[in-house]
């Protein structure tokens, strides 16, 4: 009972900051930090499915948020005739080839294992041989592909399907991502999985940056089309904008706000779908059958769970929610940008929602992406509020007041230092700590 009335405190809290925001800067603001704090509390809910459900050290939470951008783009970008005819078919072979590649290695190193080290010459041998058949099919292809409107296009494109198709594509993207790392890594030890994680969420950034017959690269995708109605469209009605003088306000906010509020609608149904699943998985035997093996996996395998394959479900399962977040944050951006995936909004601020929302409590990883997200924007803006307070009373040219007023951009990490030793201090397991059943 205790624990309920926090929750329900803790989360009464949370929105009366997110009003205060509309209050004070404007519900165009407000519902814009909304929208993004579902999108974290989404992704901070799919890493409390890998850490607070089994204990996996999983650190690939921005490559397979990434995967899921990249859905976004394939399901919903138009697609480059031109492309397609200059080196689509080319692009199609290479990619089957390396499919090919990869079932036949995998077939040779089953059943040639009585071959003892032959088997790994002819392994070898296999994956050289799809390689270089893979490169000199996309080898030209691409070069090609690239050459075509390189300003404007330079890739294939998508299939042009609506975009909200691409949600579910992500989620399977980031899973089988996740089936191919926990294959490999899943058998080792806990550190092991961390390192593989993270170079595999590297190497998909890496990929998306360069590969620019399939993202663009560093060019981006812009224009992507969104599920909700554009601005432009509402304002442009007069019934529209007869309702925003009725309300009393004008088209263009009432038009922004009311986008806002389709994304949170849109945002929020994915969220309560997954914390309500993930609620039921928790509670059910085979919620209790991971959280054994987390608390000791000898002893759970000696009951005869295994505990390599709990482990390959659970990170399968909370990477596809992350890539479903990921592709949610593509849509509300309307853009696909590979280089905003950095390590510290995608890993470390992920971690830190987790861990101060509760490890192994969904509501608790649902609220830290809430405060985490909350504090990461709204630092900057209040902190240079205060500078600009303190230093009020200085000359203009003040050289301590202009430093002060440049470091205002770091108060975001300094909140996100003083927030994280506050409730390691004060509340260790967290604002919603685990409930043990």
């Amino acid at each position: 009972m205790i624990q309920s009335q926090r929750t329900i405190m803790l989360f009464v809290g949370m929105a009366t900051l997110l009003a205060l925001v509309g209050f004070g800067q404007g519900w165009d603001v407000a519902l814009l930090l909304v929208d993004v704090c579902i999108i974290a509390a989404s992704m901070a809910l799919g890493v409390n499915i890998q850490w607070g459900y089994a204990g996996l050290f999983s650190i690939g939470s921005m490559g397979f948020a990434a995967l899921g951008g990249l859905a976004g783009v394939i399901i919903s970008a138009k697609p480059v005739p031109g492309a397609w005819q200059a080196g689509g078919l080319g692009v199609i072979g290479g990619l089957l080839s390396a499919l090919i590649t990869i079932v036949l290695g995998i077939f040779v190193w089953r059943r040639l294992a009585h071959l003892g080290r032959w088997r790994y010459w002819i392994t070898g041998v296999i994956v050289l041989a799809g390689f270089i058949i893979m490169r000199s099919l996309m080898g030209p292809a691409i070069t090609a592909i690239e050459k075509i409107d390189p300003a404007a296009a330079g890739y294939l494109g998508g299939m042009g399907l609506p975009i909200l198709l691409s949600w579910a594509v992500g989620g399977i993207f980031a899973a089988a991502a996740a089936w191919v790392v926990g294959k490999v890594s899943l058998g080792l030890r806990a550190d092991y999985l961390a390192i593989a994680t993270l170079g595999i969420s590297e190497i998909i950034i890496f990929i998306l940056k360069f590969e620019n017959w399939l993202t663009r690269g560093v060019k981006n995708v812009t224009g992507l089309p969104r599920p909700v109605p554009y601005e432009v469209d509402m304002i442009a009605s007069p019934a529209f904008q007869g309702f925003a003088t009725a309300i009393g306000t004008n088209a263009i906010a009432a038009a922004s706000i009311i986008v806002k509020l389709c994304y949170a609608g849109l945002f929020s149904a994915v969220l309560v779908l997954v914390l309500y699943l993930s609620e039921v998985a928790l509670r059910s035997p085979w919620g209790r059958m991971m959280r054994a093996i987390r608390d000791n996996e000898t002893a759970a395998a000696a009951m005869g769970k295994n505990v390599t394959a709990r482990h390959l479900q659970v990170f399968i399962l909370g990477s596809a929610v992350v890539g479903i977040a990921g592709a949610m944050l593509t849509t509300l951006d309307g853009q696909f940008t590979p280089t905003s995936y950095q390590p510290l909004r995608f890993t470390f601020l992920i971690w830190v929602m987790v861990i101060i929302g509760g490890s192994g409590n969904n509501l608790g990883a649902v609220l830290g992406g809430f405060v985490i997200w909350f504090f990461w924007i709204e630092a900057e803006p209040v902190g240079l509020w205060l500078i600009e307070l303190i230093t009020s009373g200085m000359a203009q040219n003040s050289p301590l007041r202009a430093h002060l007023l440049d470091s205002a951009a770091y108060m975001r990490l300094l909140t996100m230092g003083l927030l994280l030793l506050l409730v390691l201090r004060f509340a260790p397991r967290g604002l919603i700590p685990e409930v043990k059943r």
